[in-house]
C-alpha cells in the first residue's frame, strides 16, 4: 500500500544525506585535513584528553596554516556551522554540545620561535607548554605555564594562566604580547595593544568566544634553575600540616608559590609502587630562590618530619612533573573555584569533608595559595586583569564509569558546601569543567565590554567556545 508519509520521510532523509555529502565533499576540496563521522579515525580525531567528555561535532578539522583557518571559518558561516577552536581537550567538559560545529584541533600548528633577546616567545596554536619550557630553557628562560606540560598553551591563556610562578609573575594573559587570531567574518588579524585593542583586551582572561586563535607571543622571564618539591605525610596528619602551612604561607615572599593538598592516589601500575592506593597530606612548591634560601624557607614545615622530600634544584621544565598530572587522556571531574580567606575554622571544615575519616572518592583536594602579583590588576592588562581571592581550590577524581562519576559529583559538592562560607565572589575560568555564565568570572563592566567585544567580531555567535560570551 503506498504510505505518503513514508516517502515523505524517506525523500526528506535522502536528501539530508545528500545535502551531507556535498558539503562533505566541498569541506574536502578545501584541502583542511577534516575527518568525519563515516571515517575510521574518527573516534580518535574527536577525542579529547578528559575522556568524560564524550563530544560529537558535525567534522573534525586540522589545519595547518591560518590561512586554513580562514577557509574553514569561511565554510561554516555559509554552511550554518559554528567552529569549536580546541587545543588538548583538557576543558572540553565546559565546552558542551557541539553538534552544530566543526571542532578544529590546532595540533599541527607548531611553531614556536624563542627570541632570547627580547624575552619573548611565538608560537602556534598547537603548542603545548612542555614544548615552551623546553624550547625556552636552552636559553635560560620560561614561560608561565601551568601544572601540566600536556596543557595547550592557547586555551590555558585565554581562560588566565595560574601556574608555578604566578605569585612573582601573575596570570600567563596579561604577559601576552600579541595575538594572531581569525574572526568570525574570516578576517586574520594581528592584534596587540595598538591594534585591535579591544579585541587584545577580551581575548586576554576573556576566553576563546571572539575568534580563533592561529598564535600567541608572550613574555619569556629570567629563570634558568628554581628550588621546588613536595613534602609527603600519612593523611592522618592532614589536620597539623594544612594548619601549618596556611600559617607558614602568611610569611613567605612572592617568590614562593605553593599548594596544600589531599592526595588519595588509586591502586594503578603507573603509580609508584611506593605510592600506590596510599593517602597523603603533601605541601607542593615552587621557589624563585637559591637551594641555601630554599631551605631556609622550607625549615618550618621541614621541621614537621614529612615521610617524603623531593625538593631540589630544577630547570623549569621539571616543574612539569611536580603536580603528578596524568600524561595520557583519561576520564576525570574537575571542580573550583576561589577562596576569599582561608582561616583556621576553614581548614578544619576541609578535613572534615574530605580528610581520612570522610571516605570520599577524591583522588585530589587541593588549595592554591594566590596574591602576590595574582592581585595588581595593571591598566594594561586584559579582562581578566587579577584574582582578588587568597587561595584558589578544586577537587579533581577519576570517574571512568557512571556510579564513580555520580559518587565524585556528591562528594565534590560536599567539600565545596564546607568551603562556602569563604567562596569568593568570582571564579576562576581555567578551573571550571562544565559550562558558567561569564559573570561567575567577571565584574558586570566586564561582561558588559566583553559583550560588546563579542557583537562586534562575532555577533552571529560562529564561534564556539567554553563559557561563551552574550552578545549585547
Amino acid at each position: 500500500m503506498f504510505r505518503p508519509e513514508y516517502s515523505l520521510q524517506h525523500a526528506t532523509a535522502a536528501g539530508e544525506d545528500a545535502r551531507r555529502e556535498r558539503r562533505l565533499e566541498h569541506i574536502r576540496g578545501l584541502k583542511l585535513n577534516v575527518v568525519s563521522e563515516t571515517d575510521l579515525e574518527w573516534d580518535r580525531a574527536r577525542r579529547a584528553w578528559n575522556l568524560a567528555a564524550n563530544q560529537r561535532p558535525r567534522h573534525v578539522a586540522f589545519p595547518e596554516t591560518a590561512d586554513d583557518v580562514v577557509k574553514l571559518v569561511t565554510f561554516a558561516g555559509g554552511e550554518g556551522l559554528r567552529v569549536a577552536p580546541q587545543g588538548t581537550g583538557h576543558g572540553a567538559g565546559a565546552l558542551g554540545a557541539i553538534e552544530d560545529a566543526v571542532l578544529m584541533r590546532p595540533s599541527r600548528m607548531r611553531d614556536i620561535a624563542i627570541d632570547p633577546g627580547q624575552r619573548r616567545a611565538r608560537v602556534g596554536a598547537g603548542v603545548t607548554w612542555g614544548e615552551v619550557q623546553a624550547a625556552a630553557a636552552a636559553h635560560g628562560l620560561a614561560g608561565l605555564a601551568g601544572t601540566s606540560p600536556e596543557i595547550g598553551v592557547v586555551g590555558y591563556t585565554l581562560g588566565g594562566g595560574l601556574g608555578w610562578l604566578a605569585r612573582r609573575y601573575g596570570l600567563a594573559c596579561n604577559g601576552v604580547l600579541a595575538i594572531d587570531v581569525v574572526t568570525a567574518d574570516g578576517l586574520l588579524l594581528r592584534v596587540d595593544r595598538e591594534h585591535e585593542p579591544d579585541l587584545f583586551w577580551a581575548l586576554r582572561g576573556g576566553g576563546g568566544s571572539f575568534g580563533i586563535v592561529t598564535a600567541l607571543e608572550f613574555a619569556l622571564y629570567p629563570v634558568r634553575e628554581l628550588y621546588a618539591g613536595a613534602l609527603f605525610w600519612p593523611q592522618e596528619r592532614a589536620a597539623e600540616i594544612l594548619h601549618a602551612w596556611q600559617a607558614w604561607t602568611a610569611g613567605v615572599p612572592d617568590s614562593v608559590t605553593s599548594v596544600g593538598r589531599l592526595l588519595n592516589l588509586p591502586s594503578l601500575p603507573k603509580v609508584s609502587e611506593g605510592l600506590r592506593g596510599r593517602s597523603f597530606v603533601l605541601i607542593e612548591a615552587a621557589c624563585l630562590a637559591t637551594e641555601g634560601e630554599g631551605v631556609e624557607l622550607l625549615r618550618p614545615l621541614r621541621e614537621r618530619g614529612p615521610e617524603i622530600d623531593t625538593f631540589a634544584m630544577l630547570p623549569p621544565t621539571g616543574l612539569g612533573a611536580l603536580h603528578m598530572d596524568p600524561v595520557d587522556p583519561v576520564p576525570v571531574s574537575i571542580d573550583g573555584w576561589l577562596l576569599a580567606d582561608l582561616p583556621s575554622t576553614a581548614i578544619d571544615a576541609l578535613v572534615e569533608a574530605a580528610g581520612p575519616e570522610s571516605g570520599s572518592p577524591l583522588v585530589s583536594v587541593e588549595l592554591r595559595h594566590l596574591g602576590g602579583a595574582l592581585l595588581d590588576a595593571a591598566p594594561e592588562h586584559g579582562a581578566l586583569a587579577s584574582l582578588d581571592a587568597r587561595f584558589a581550590t578544586a577537587t579533581i577524581s577519576l570517574v571512568p564509569n557512571a556510579d564513580m562519576a555520580a559518587a565524585v559529583e556528591r562528594h565534590s559538592a560536599v567539600v565545596r558546601a564546607a568551603l562556602a562560607p569563604w567562596e569568593a565572589e568570582r571564579n576562576y575560568p581555567n578551573f571550571a569543567e562544565r559550562s558558567f555564565s561569564v559573570s561567575d568570572f567577571h565584574s558586570p563592566a566586564t561582561c558588559e565590554r566583553l559583550g560588546r567585544v563579542k557583537a562586534q567580531y562575532d555577533p552571529r555567535d560562529l564561534i564556539r567556545s567554553t563559557h561563551p560570551i552574550p552578545t549585547t
